[in-house]
């Protein structure tokens, strides 16, 4: 596997008022700290996991 193949791009798209603290938690951990946001991450289980629990709120590609 090369490195781009287990790269994503991830954009916060909701919005941090109504969440709940481990939620902006899982947020803050994953670099997104404002709405608009873009991070390339390395995907990995516990970054498959953490994704998994703010689907609503971000966007995923590649």
């Amino acid at each position: 596997m090369s490195g781009r193949e287990d790269m994503v791009k991830v954009t916060l798209v909701g919005s941090y008022i109504g969440c709940t603290e481990r939620q902006r938690g899982t947020l803050r951990g994953l670099g997104l700290t404002r709405r608009g946001r873009t991070v390339i991450v390395r995907m990995s289980a516990p970054v498959a996991g953490m994704l998994r629990k703010v689907a609503h709120l971000v966007k995923v590609e590649g």
